[in-house]
């Protein structure tokens, strides 16, 4: 699946510079455990967000579509945020876990779990807030209407946060390894 692909080669790109933080979920797990500060995990779901607006424009420049339009695609009940939630726990979980013991295969592991969630979750795993506010300004297939963000968001963090919590009874050393969650970034 493409977006997968690229999504790959971005954390590749990304990860020795910032640690690849695309998504507010993974960013406020890795703040939880001590990798990030307060501070910069407010900077960085700002970005976060700025860089899926501007994804979306630049993905409707290229199709010819309004640069902005509101989604009319209705993803709501206990289903969709249901899927959401195990979309992103399912995400956070393949992070830690590889992190931890093969930090190399990250990205590739990322993208192979974003690819399999795509296809085995109701709500096309999102997995990412920045993504939900990004697909809200699409009236495509991909969107999703701005009412239904704010559930969605909510199912993701609760997912990226219980994959958090077991992944710190599993390994009780997490905190203390966490500054490098997707790839070591960084000046050390």
């Amino acid at each position: 699946m493409p977006p997968a692909s690229a999504l790959v080669a971005l954390i590749l790109t990304f990860g020795p510079i910032s640690g690849a933080h695309f998504n507010p979920a993974v960013s406020l797990a890795d703040t939880i455990e001590g990798g990030l500060g307060w501070t910069e995990f407010v900077v960085y779901v700002i970005s976060q967000c700025a860089g899926g607006v501007a994804g979306t424009i630049l993905a409707h420049a290229m199709f010819g579509l309004p640069l902005l339009s509101l989604s009319q695609h209705v993803r709501h009940g206990p289903a969709q945020l249901l899927s959401e939630f195990v979309g992103t726990f399912g995400l956070l979980s393949v992070i830690w876990g590889c992190s931890r013991f093969r930090a190399g295969v990250v990205p590739f592991a990322v993208g192979a779990y974003i690819t399999a969630a795509y296809w085995f979750t109701a709500s096309t795993s999102f997995a990412n807030p920045a993504v939900t506010i990004a697909r809200s300004l699409s009236n495509t297939f991909a969107g999703i209407r701005p009412a239904d963000v704010l559930p969605f968001i909510m199912a993701q963090f609760a997912g990226g946060l219980s994959a958090t919590l077991l992944f710190r009874s599993l390994i009780p050393g997490l905190p203390s390894s966490a500054k490098n969650i997707v790839v070591p970034h960084g000046a050390e």
